[in-house]
This record gives C-alpha cells, sequence and structure tokens, in this order.
C-alpha cells in the first residue's frame, strides 16, 4: 500500500486529510511539524507523496520544501493552506509543488490529486533513470530493487565497481542483466564514459569479427574504408557482450587475448592495437555446463568468471511487481496519451499470483497491452486476459470476459427498456435515535453528539459544510468537538 505523509499542525484538519487519504486506499503517515516530516523523509525514502500545510510553527512548507530540495529528497509535494493568494501559488510552484489547493478541499479533489502527482513522480523517475542511462551515470537509485533478494546484488555492484575485474551476469531472460552491468559502470571511475552493448547471438556468424574487432580498408570484398571495432568503440569504458554463451569458439580465442593483453588485431590489420576497456559478460545458461560440453573455451570461462553476480527471476523478487507496474502505467500511458491513474487491487492481486516466466520484460508488455486495452481509469483484470488464462484457467476466463456488459447489437432508443434493479431484503427496523439503551430517552447531550458525528461521516469531515448544515459556527463546533471529546478520537485516529 503506498505511503502518504500528511503534515499539519491543526490535528483536527490532519485527521480528517488523513482519513481521506486511508478510504482512497492509501496508508497515511502523520506529522505536525516541518521538521518531524523532514526526519519521516530522511528515513523512509519510498513516500508516495506528501500533503504539506503552508503556515506551521517550527518550519513552514516554503522551508520544507526548500530543505527537501537541498538534500535531494525528490517525493511530490500537495501544498493545502487558508491562503489563496496569487504570489503564495506561484511561490509554491516554483519551489516543486506538484498541486496546490485551499482548505477546506473535497476528498474527490484530494484523492485526484494524490493519484496524480504519484503518477508524476513515477514518470519522472522513468525520465531521470533513461537520462542516467544514456549519460553512462547509472545508479542502483535508479532501478527498481526494493526486494531483499536483490540486496546482495547491490552490494556487489557496488564492489564490482571500484575495480575492472572481469564480472558474470547470469540470470534468465529479462531479469535486467544489462542494467546490472550498468550500474557496476555508474559506481566506478567510468561512469560517463563510453558503454557498448553487443548481443552475441544477434550477430551473423561471418560477421562476428568485423563487428567486435573492425576491419581494414580492403581486408576482403567490400571493405571500401576502415571500420572501428565495437571494442574500439568501448576505449576508455565499458563493453557488455549479452549472451556470451552464443559466441563462435574460433573469436573466444581473440577474446581471451583482449582479457590476457589488452590488445585487438582488426581483420586486415599488420599488427595488434591497445585498448583499456572494462568487459561485462551475461548470459541466460550456465556457462559452466556450456564448458564442459565443449561448446564454450574452459580458458575463457575462468577469466569471464572471476566475479560472478547472479539475478534472481522476477517471481523471486515480487516486492518489486507494485513498483515496476507503476512505472510503466506512467510512460506508456503518456506514450499512448490516455489518463490511466493506476491498477485496481483486484488486477495487481492477479499480477502478484502468477509467475513471469518472461520476468520484467513479460510484465512491461503485458501493462503496455493492458494500457492499449482499457477504456477506463484503472487497469482491470480484464485488461490481462492472457494472465488471467494462464492463472484461472480458460474456462474461467472466459467467463469472466462473458460479464463483461456488452451489447450484441445495436438496440434503437425507442425499444431500449429499463435496466433492472436488484431486489434488495427488507431492512431491520432500526432502534429509535432518541431512545438510550435502557428504553429512556437519551440526555440531549448525548443526541447533540451523535447528531455532530453522523454529519461528519455524511459530508465527509469537511467541518465549513458540517458547520453550515448543523447552523453552527465553526469556532462552536470546534469547541463542541472538545466538549464531547470527538476532537481527541480524531487525534488519536489520525496518530
Amino acid at each position: 500500500m503506498t505511503r502518504v505523509l500528511v503534515v499539519d499542525d491543526d490535528p483536527v484538519q490532519l485527521r480528517l486529510t488523513a482519513e481521506v487519504a486511508n478510504r482512497a486506499g492509501f496508508k497515511p503517515l502523520t506529522a505536525t511539524g516541518g521538521e518531524q516530516a523532514l526526519t519521516i523523509l530522511r528515513e523512509d525514502r519510498n513516500i508516495g507523496a506528501m500533503i504539506l500545510d503552508l503556515v506551521m510553527p517550527d518550519l513552514d512548507g516554503m522551508g520544507v520544501m526548500d530543505a527537501m530540495r537541498r538534500e535531494g529528497l525528490t517525493t511530490p509535494v500537495i501544498i493545502q493552506t487558508a491562503n489563496a493568494s496569487l504570489e503564495t501559488v506561484i511561490s509554491a510552484m516554483r519551489n516543486g509543488a506538484a498541486d496546490y489547493f485551499v482548505k477546506p478541499v473535497a476528498p474527490e479533489r484530494l484523492i485526484i490529486s494524490l493519484r496524480n502527482a504519484m503518477k508524476l513522480d513515477a514518470l519522472e523517475a522513468a525520465i531521470r533513470s533513461e537520462r542516467a542511462r544514456k549519460a553512462g551515470t547509472f545508479s542502483s537509485a535508479d532501478m527498481i530493487a526494493k526486494a531483499p533478494s536483490m540486496a546482495r546484488v547491490l552490494i556487489l555492484c557496488a564492489k564490482a565497481g571500484k575495480s575492472t575485474i572481469p564480472v558474470l551476469v547470469e540470470g534468465e531472460t529479462g531479469v535486467g542483466k544489462e542494467l546490472i552491468a550498468r550500474i557496476i559502470q555508474g559506481a566506478g571511475d567510468r561512469a560517463g564514459k563510453p558503454f557498448i552493448t553487443i548481443n552475441c547471438g544477434a550477430i551473423p556468424p561471418n560477421l562476428v569479427e568485423s563487428v567486435l574487432f573492425g576491419h581494414k580498408k580492403g581486408a576482403f570484398t567490400g571493405s571500401i574504408s576502415d571500420h572501428t571495432g565495437k571494442i574500439a568503440e568501448a576505449h576508455n569504458g565499458t563493453l557488455f557482450l549479452d549472451e556470451i554463451g552464443e559466441l563462435p569458439l574460433d573469436i573466444q580465442v581473440k577474446l581471451l587475448r583482449v582479457l590476457q593483453d589488452g590488445e585487438i588485431e582488426p581483420v586486415g590489420a599488420s599488427r595488434p592495437e591497445r585498448v583499456n576497456v572494462r568487459i561485462i559478460s551475461a548470459t541466460n545458461r550456465r556457462l559452466l555446463n556450456l564448458a564442459k560440453s565443449g561448446e564454450f573455451r574452459e580458458d575463457l570461462y575462468y577469466r569471464l568468471n572471476v566475479f560472478p553476480i547472479y539475478v534472481p527471476p522476477l517471481r523471486d523478487r515480487m516486492e518489486d511487481i507494485p513498483a515496476l507496474i507503476a512505472m510503466f502505467i506512467a510512460r506508456f500511458s503518456a506514450e499512448a496519451g490516455k489518463r490511466v491513474l493506476g491498477i485496481s487491487p483486484v488486477a495487481l492481486e492477479l499480477l502478484l499470483s502468477y509467475d513471469w516466466p518472461g520476468n520484467i520484460r513479460q510484465l512491461e508488455n503485458a501493462v503496455y497491452r493492458a494500457i492499449v486495452l482499457t477504456d477506463g481509469a484503472f487497469l482491470e483484470t480484464v485488461d490481462f486476459p492472457q494472465v488471467f488464462a494462464q492463472t484461472n484457467g480458460r474456462d474461467v476466463a472466459l467467463k469472466a470476459l462473458e460479464g463483461v456488459p456488452v451489447l450484441a447489437a445495436p438496440i434503437h432508443i425507442d425499444t431500449a427498456s429499463a435496466r433492472l434493479r436488484a431486489v434488495l431484503d427488507e431492512p431491520m427496523a432500526a432502534p429509535d435515535r432518541f431512545l438510550a439503551p435502557t428504553g429512556e430517552i437519551a440526555a440531549l447531550a448525548e443526541i447533540e453528539r451523535a447528531a455532530i458525528v453522523f454529519a461528519i461521516e455524511h459530508h465527509g469531515g469537511r467541518m465549513s459544510r458540517v458547520a453550515r448544515a448543523l447552523k453552527i459556527g465553526r469556532s462552536t463546533l470546534y469547541r463542541k468537538l472538545h466538549e464531547y471529546g470527538l476532537a481527541e478520537e480524531l487525534i488519536s485516529d489520525a496518530a
């Protein structure tokens, strides 16, 4: 459940705002001042959004946002205040606020603002990650890897980045082996240097040598000019050899020389050339098994497997699925021009119950397809028909799809019939609200307290509307809240 931090020095407003967030499916955390809010943000970097009051006694909202900018805290901020001046709005937005509203705010408006802020944060995180990837400064903070099974992987990445030791990344297809290689590069002194990726299984066998090592003009028919190989392009940087197990045996010998001597010999060259390249290789098959069967050279295997890192599949890191889905929804809905705010709890539960044999790549494609299929604001189980069919069986999936209201044929407006309403059972007679449990007439204070509680629930905690409905002033309402012990209950519920 996504956590939301509510910051307000007014205990009643704090409780009401937290209750609105709780009813919308968020987990509210509360703070009564700016310093307390900053302490919570420093300790928990995974808070989805913050609803921040501008006027507070210790540190006001502007001061909180200034401190967040200095410390690199990127939690989206939604400002709420009683001051509706244009200067305040402009100052808040310039300080990085994602939204702004004036108290009291309708619960629907607050919920929409929270969802938009989280969607914007996910999209900005995806953009930051892509920029870091292109700049060669990708780090563990740019990768969604909060699952406990990924902790060891990130520790090894940080240690591998401090040296030029050859790294072998093993894992199933689609687990993010290239991102692991980029984290290793971003953690060392080669950050920002060239990062060249080669899929060894996608190069035709007769072109592998030319692509890797390059060739000179006239080396073979059609070579009308010198060509720089991928290894030379990665000079002073990192060379990522994906699916290294598909490399032909004759090329493996030349790659061994690069690892041992730091030299390459382009096709048609008269002498070797020196290169300074960090090599990170990856495979979705066990190289040791390939070496034992003779499909891979043992000497090259031991040169590549100096620092092995195993990336667990997605089924072993299910804790990362909600964050991955949020990022994919933000990215693909922006690309498709659709207003998709998130995924329903039932659909999320469906995706969490699936094994994902294709790992993150399969999840990404499933969310992309769902974005294209959906017509609503939230992704539902019917938007994942293939996952639903494989999880629950084909017959159950067909029945679920049949339950979706789709007209078999056009119906003219003159012949359309009214919808049948469900017949509800007769409700049980409610006890008289003016009678005490003893059967006697209830005390006037008890009746008045019950009326105030009912009005607060009926109007969703909007105190201005509660006061108007009860035909009393807001100061009188707050006095009665304290008189009947309701204010203390509100504070304890929000804590």
